[in-house]
């Protein structure tokens, strides 16, 4: 029987993976990797086991009223999580080996989420930074092989070092858990969601290290990592929200999952999507959080491949900002709508209602259409192509609808992108608006208007960003990020220092992203006066875009046909 190269085997599934493999499974690398994980192990075991009460220790002393208590005995409950040691005839102790082996299994579990997820965010980031400054990245990107192939060698191949740690923890846990009583089935679901958790963060680097490769000169890959370990690490299990949206940034920890994985009673729903639980089990909630992390891994995807092929395209094409806003409209909805507030209200009143729920909808929105504003943005000089061609090509037609402008403007990969937010904008109204007016609340006329003023304000702002990039600058990101900035910070700024109330001026927040701050305290010529003001800037803005891409335009096709100059003697 033929021997098995499994080298070659890898080589012709994935050339890329076999690359990463060879340059990181040398003897040294796998000894120190391996030794990791066991002495890890073992000095995690050792710890434990030095937490357990000792025979030694005379436990029938009395202090004060109470006998010493120790954390893994078996007698009755004292001051907390404590219990009072019992003992035998014999002078043995009673342990609690199944919580000692509960703590053993979640701490082990927490040391995996963050070793994996942090650990293996910043591998693929600064691989991506070292290929990009040693100039390799782009010899890989002329491979005949696909992006997704290329990606996937990546992602597999660059942290096989700390598959290897982790793997070898495997054992370990599921002795832990078993000890624990925890059914297996509850098991594998934590492990399935720590596994897409893993593709999910890891496409997110990816795309970062693909975006940032030649911006922030080697920091990117802490400002990653860091980035997810504080993400992991403020989010904690056990309902810390009360508005109910928020509760969708609780499904991207995989944390999440541990308070449901070893409770042993009846889970009470405290989750939910379109008013239907979605936490009844272990099994459901990791079913949420997998289909959740899937979603978005599909768009990381999506946007990898198109950054990868073409560093200077952008992230998303028009058409697909479009599936992607209401993907995330749609699923952000879910979780704002919800009539289960009896344990709200007996704490908090009437506080946590619509209006709350369609405010942190509208801060999403804002964080959402920012990013797209900046990644939807063309180059300067993809647009004055752009101006250049639409010059030189014959109208189609007499009317905008008739031409094939409206066609470039609405998914044209080159074109201006005020038209495609303002597109996007008006797919966040049809799938929220519905949901606004068919509530019982009071103040869905003023959860309108806040909606109304926040994405005429976004619509003002891709124009503004639109304007900055046909400037002649270079790093036209940043530019934008800083435009975009003073934008949503400088007036809260402003009226924070000069200790200008919202009640006695809200005018001044009504032209700002905290509108709906104002809006019960603003009249509804004030309304009228904000809402005129940024149409008229949105106005200004296109005009200014319109004559500057006909200048260009008309300038390039001028350089273009003019006839050569006669070169002197």
């Amino acid at each position: 029987m033929q021997k098995v190269n499994w080298f070659d085997f890898i080589g012709d599934w994935n050339p890329q993976l076999l690359r990463e493999l060879k340059g990181r499974l040398k003897p040294r690398n796998l000894i120190l990797a391996v030794g990791l994980s066991i002495l890890g192990q073992f000095l995690l075991w050792v710890s434990f086991l030095m937490r357990l009460p000792h025979p030694t220790t005379d436990l029938t002393v009395y202090q004060g009223d109470f006998p010493k208590s120790e954390l893994y005995c078996t007698g009755s409950i004292d001051y907390g999580k404590s219990r009072t040691c019992l003992v035998d005839g014999l002078g043995n102790l009673f342990v609690d080996w199944q919580r000692w082996s509960l703590d053993l299994f979640i701490v082990l579990s927490i040391i995996g989420i963050f070793s994996l997820l942090v650990a293996g965010t910043y591998l693929l980031i600064d691989n991506l930074a070292y290929e990009e400054r040693k100039g390799t990245l782009n010899f890989i990107r002329l491979s005949p092989r696909s992006p997704q192939s290329i990606l996937w060698g990546k992602m597999l191949g660059v942290p096989i070092l700390l598959y290897v740690v982790a793997l070898l923890a495997v054992p370990l846990h599921l002795w832990a858990g078993f000890a624990a009583n925890i059914p297996l089935i509850r098991i594998l679901s934590f492990y399935g969601v720590l596994v897409t958790s893993c593709v999910f963060f890891y496409s997110l680097s990816l795309l970062f290290g693909l975006i940032s490769a030649d911006g922030l000169k080697g920091f990117q890959a802490w400002l990653g990592s860091g980035a997810v370990f504080l993400f992991i690490l403020l989010i904690v299990p056990g309902r810390p929200f009360f508005v109910a949206p928020l509760d969708w940034i609780e499904i991207f920890s995989p944390r999440i999952v541990l308070s449901y994985l070893i409770s042993s009673n009846e889970i009470k729903p405290n989750l939910y999507w379109f008013n239907l639980p979605v936490d009844t089990s272990i099994v459901s909630i990791a079913s949420i959080l997998i289909l959740n992390y899937s979603l978005w891994t599909y768009w990381s995807w999506q946007a990898m491949q198109r950054r990868f092929l073409s560093p200077n395209k952008t992230i998303f094409s028009k058409l697909q900002s479009y599936l992607f806003v209401a993907c995330f409209e749609i699923l952000a909805l879910g979780f704002a709508i919800n009539s289960d507030f009896d344990r709200y209200y007996l704490e908090y009143g009437d506080r946590y209602s619509l209006t709350e729920n369609f405010q942190v909808l509208l801060t999403y929105n804002f964080v959402l259409f920012f990013g797209l504003i900046i990644t939807l943005t063309p180059q300067r000089q993809s647009v004055i192509d752009w101006a250049q061609y639409r010059k030189q090509k014959p109208s189609s037609g007499k009317g905008l609808l008739n031409s094939s402008l409206l066609r470039d403007l609405v998914i044209g990969e080159k074109s201006p992108a005020t038209v495609a937010i303002a597109l996007n904008a008006a797919i966040t109204a049809i799938i929220l608006v519905p949901s606004i007016m068919s509530s019982d609340n009071n103040n869905k006329l003023l959860v309108l208007i806040a909606l109304v003023l926040s994405l005429s304000l976004i619509v003002m702002c891709a124009a503004i960003s639109q304007l900055i990039a046909l400037m002649q600058t270079q790093k036209q990101e940043f530019w934008i990020i800083g435009a975009l900035g003073t934008v949503v910070i400088l007036p809260p700024l402003i009226i924070s220092l000069f200790s200008i109330s919202s009640v006695q001026t809200p005018n001044l927040l009504l032209l700002t992203v905290f509108a709906f701050a104002a809006i019960e305290d603003a009249g509804i010529y004030s309304i009228f006066l904000a809402l005129v003001a940024q149409l008229s800037l949105l106005t200004l803005c296109s005009w200014q875009i319109t004559r500057q891409l006909k200048k260009a335009g008309a300038s390039n096709s001028i350089g273009l046909f003019a006839p050569p100059k006669a070169q002197l003697p």
